[in-house]
């Protein structure tokens, strides 16, 4: 059973290093870098697809950030400094804002620069699959997003205060870590996303696939997660991630459906 596990990397002096911020942070220069590899196998500009993660970044952190000051508006009004600590909160429901905000910008700049909308998805798609997985792995050592009592021998035990202070960890109980899960589970959709990407028949395949093993990824790990602060839908069959994993499941199914490929698909699909 894991039980050291924890929510602060390290310290410098008085500063502290949170595990999700330095492993979310550590996700998107990986992703970022994997990004100029996988346009040129597309065919995609790579600095254009550079600027459009950066720009798409920027849009998800203002927007959370945002959010979060919005929602803790009376609090930080009479405790200025807790401002600084804006960044060792993770929700999901700040995340899916987040994701909108960035899906908005990527679509804009990629319209307005005449990008290949399915080459610059199926760029894109294994990047973030490892964003995704490095994210999962930061909220393991946070304890957000903490998965049900668990008795299985790999279960975790979260013992650090900070962990309930900052995610409502519970602690002394044994949990599934169903965050391990999912990193896992991107992991291996990053890598079989590199494979399948060079042998892709039409533009926008990738991305289709993306979508279908994030879907199915995010729905089997939230039988593990706890319910709290993730919504509650058919009377509480299923929750908000839930219900994104569904509709990317139907739209990665809708992209792959078998259609006779256009002279600009071809084109685009091998560059």
């Amino acid at each position: 059973m894991l039980a050291h596990v924890h929510p602060v990397l390290f310290h410098i002096g008085a500063l502290l290093v949170p595990s999700y911020g330095a492993c979310a942070a550590l996700g998107v220069l990986a992703a970022l870098f994997l990004a100029q590899r996988t346009a040129r196998i597309v065919g995609v500009d790579a600095a254009r697809i550079w600027s459009l993660s950066i720009l798409s970044l920027f849009a998800a952190i203002v927007v959370q950030r945002l959010l979060l000051v919005l929602f803790n508006w009376r609090d930080l009004d009479r405790h200025p400094r807790w401002l600084l600590a804006l960044s060792m909160i993770h929700h999901p429901l700040l995340a899916s804002a987040g994701t909108l905000a960035a899906l908005v910008v990527a679509l804009v700049y990629a319209l307005r620069r005449h990008m290949p909308l399915g080459a610059t998805a199926d760029a894109l798609a294994a990047p973030l699959a490892l964003g995704l997985a490095f994210e999962q792995l930061g909220a393991f050592l946070a304890g957000s997003g903490f998965g049900t009592p668990a008795t299985v021998r790999w279960a975790v035990t979260y013992t650090d205060i900070l962990a309930a202070q900052w995610s409502g960890t519970p602690l002394g109980v044994p949990l599934h870590p169903a965050q391990a899960y999912a990193a896992l589970a991107f992991l291996t959709l990053t890598l079989l996303l590199l494979v399948v990407l060079p042998a892709r028949r039409r533009a926008g395949d990738v991305a289709g696939i993306f979508l279908l093993g994030a879907g199915f990824s995010i729905y089997l790990t939230e039988l593990w997660r706890d319910s709290e602060g993730r919504g509650s839908f058919l009377s509480g069959a299923l929750d908000g991630p839930q219900v994104a994993a569904i509709l990317f499941v139907l739209v990665g199914a809708a992209i792959l459906l078998e259609r006779k490929p256009t002279k600009q698909s071809i084109e685009a699909a091998h560059g």
